[in-house]
C-alpha cells in the first residue's frame, strides 16, 4: 500500500538519518486514510479482523470492550453527522465503533451470584478504555498487512447520547472511538506525519520534567507548507488551542454522562 523503506519513513517521521533497524515498514509508513475506493471487503475478512483484535491483550482476560459494525447506508449517514460530518465514515468498507464495556461482564457476574461493586470504580473503566484502544489497534495492523488503509475517529465522542442511541448502547457501555478501514483510493496522497524527536517522548529511567519541543516546531513547518497550511503558526501554538476548553466540540459533557451510563461512580 505505502512504497517507503523503514529508512526513509524514519527520515519523514523525525528528519534524521536512521539508525541500524530492523524491517519495521509496516509499521513506520502508517498514516491515516480518508479517501477510501468502492472495492469491498467481504464479510469473512472483517471476521478475520474482528479476530485479530480479540487476539490483543486484555488485563486478567476479563474482555472489558466490544464493537458494533454499521453497515446500514443510511445508518453510517447518520454515524457521520454525529461525528460531525466526516465523510470518510460514509466511504470506508467497514465502519466499526469500539467500545468500553462493563456490561457484558456485570451480567456474568451476577448470573453467577456476585455483586460486581468493583466496577464503579475508576480502576476498570480505565481498563476498558485500554483494552478497547488495545484491541482496535491490533485490528488497525491486521487491515494494514492485507493492504488495507485506516482512519481513527475521535468524533464518535462528539454526542455520546446520539451514539448510544443509534447503536442502542446499554448501560455500562461508550463508543470510545470509531475506526474506517478499507482500500485506499488512488493515487494514494496522504503523506507521512512527522513525530516529535524520541527524546522528547522516550525518558531513561525518569521523566524529564521539561522536554523540549523547539526542533519539533521548526520541523512541522515544512509539513505544514506542504498541506498548504500556514507554516508560521507552529506545533505548539496549533496544539495550545486544541487543548483548550473552547475545541472540545460537545465532549466537555462526558464526565457527566459516564456517570449516568454506569462509569467513574466511585
Amino acid at each position: 500500500m505505502f512504497d517507503e523503506s523503514a529508512p526513509e519513513a524514519w527520515k519523514l517521521r523525525y528528519g534524521t538519518e536512521t539508525p541500524d533497524l530492523p524491517e519495521l515498514e509496516q509499521f513506520l509508513t502508517h498514516r491515516s486514510v480518508r479517501h477510501f475506493s468502492g472495492r469491498e471487503i467481504p464479510e469473512s475478512t472483517a471476521a478475520g479482523l474482528v479476530a485479530a483484535a480479540q487476539s490483543a491483550a486484555t488485563s486478567s482476560n476479563l474482555q472489558l470492550w466490544s464493537v458494533v459494525s454499521v453497515q446500514d447506508a443510511s445508518r453510517r449517514q447518520t454515524v457521520a453527522q454525529l461525528c460531525g460530518n466526516q465523510q470518510q465514515v460514509v466511504d470506508c468498507g467497514w465502519f466499526f465503533a469500539f467500545l468500553a464495556d462493563i456490561h457484558r461482564i456485570r451480567t456474568a457476574a451476577h448470573a453467577v451470584g456476585f455483586e460486581a461493586d468493583g466496577l464503579d470504580y475508576t480502576e476498570f473503566f480505565t481498563m476498558a478504555v485500554i483494552d478497547a484502544a488495545l484491541a482496535a489497534e491490533r485490528m488497525v495492523c491486521a487491515a494494514e498487512a492485507l493492504g488495507m488503509g485506516i482512519c481513527y475517529i475521535g468524533g464518535l465522542r462528539n454526542d455520546p447520547e446520539g451514539i448510544k442511541n443509534l447503536l442502542h448502547l446499554p448501560e455500562g457501555t461508550f463508543g470510545v472511538f470509531g475506526l474506517c478501514i478499507g482500500w485506499p483510493s488512488e493515487p494514494m496522497t496522504a503523506e507521512i506525519k512527522p513525530r516529535l524527536a524520541q527524546e522528547s517522548v522516550w525518558f531513561r529511567e525518569q521523566y524529564e520534567e521539561s522536554p523540549s519541543v523547539a526542533e519539533y516546531d521548526e520541523r512541522m513547518r515544512g509539513f505544514y507548507e506542504s498541506q498548504k497550511m500556514k507554516g508560521d503558526v507552529t506545533w505548539s501554538q496549533r496544539s495550545g488551542r486544541r487543548v483548550g476548553s473552547g475545541y472540545l466540540t460537545g465532549r466537555e459533557v462526558l464526565k457527566e454522562w459516564l456517570h449516568k451510563q454506569g462509569f467513574l461512580r466511585r
